[in-house]
């Protein structure tokens, strides 16, 4: 599916219409992290249902709401649940709330997801922040900039070398530091799923440089930098990647929703304590 600007435009012009309130920040809340849009204040929420072209999350742990209110001072909108490539969507289904988000006047995008730990260091429970990422879905073919550019958006070639903001990365640290909340730093590869890796998998990723794999976010980012937009990502490490077989372990969906509820607190601090502090 190939949206227009006249997609985007009613899309905008129907957001419009239920709230007066301009977002700043957009926000993404990843599986079993929808939770955080409970504590936006003064919210006013649309069911993606209501909206014309919006994707929707068949997965469990994904609300399908957008909510727009106030945080922290900030105005936000965010998606509670997001939709996946895995789920038969096209990727530029998949990276349509951003550029609506964008048109809607967020400058700054906010991402967080649950990742599989690849970083033998990393315990369920813990937060990544993201500094980085590999788009192996995007580098095999599935690339949502692919296809004819609107230059009005942004450029046809767009630079990644500083995809997550250096500040908002330093101010995420600081709140971690604050609030005394192990935040780790690294490298998210973005897979298309739904299945979780085998072991061999595991451990070419590892060797490709990756701390963290998920199956969301990268793409969303890609639509994001190149709209111009300030990016920060965390990832919550909801399980740890298996890399050796014949083993009674095995990664599952529910574990994934369960590691949420620890995850959340920290997550929800460390957000609110970065839209406080950022000047936008």
């Amino acid at each position: 599916m190939t949206y227009t600007a006249t997609d985007y435009q009613n899309v905008v012009s129907l957001i419009q219409s239920r709230t007066d309130r301009m977002p700043q920040v957009g926000l993404v809340l990843g599986s079993g992290l929808g939770g955080l849009a409970d504590t936006i204040e003064d919210r006013v929420v649309i069911p993606y249902d209501d909206i014309p072209g919006w994707p929707k999350s068949t997965v469990h742990g994904h609300h399908g709401n957008l909510v727009i209110g106030q945080l922290e001072g900030k105005t936000v909108v965010a998606q509670q649940g997001r939709a996946h490539f895995y789920e038969g969507y096209s990727m530029q289904q998949v990276t349509f709330p951003i550029r609506v988000m964008r048109q809607l006047g967020a400058n700054t995008l906010i991402l967080t997801n649950a990742a599989g730990g690849l970083n033998a260091n990393f315990n369920v429970g813990e937060l990544m922040l993201i500094n980085d990422h590999i788009n192996l879905v995007g580098m095999i073919g599935n690339n949502p900039l692919m296809g004819p550019n609107d230059d009005s958006i942004g450029p046809r070639f767009p630079g990644m070398s500083r995809t997550y903001d250096r500040e908002l990365r330093q101010l995420a640290r600081q709140v971690a530091d604050e609030n005394g909340i192990h935040l780790n730093e690294g490298v998210y590869i973005g897979l298309s799923g739904p299945n979780f890796e085998t072991p061999a998998e595991v451990r070419m990723l590892r060797t490709l440089g990756a701390d963290a794999a998920g199956m969301s976010t990268v793409h969303e980012v890609l639509v994001a930098r190149h709209a111009g937009m300030r990016v920060m990502a965390c990832s919550g490490i909801t399980n740890v990647a298996i890399d050796q077989i014949d083993t009674d372990m095995d990664a599952n969906h529910e574990e994934v929703l369960e590691a949420g509820k620890v995850i959340v607190p920290r997550l929800t601090a460390i957000l609110k304590g970065v839209l406080k502090a950022v000047s936008l």
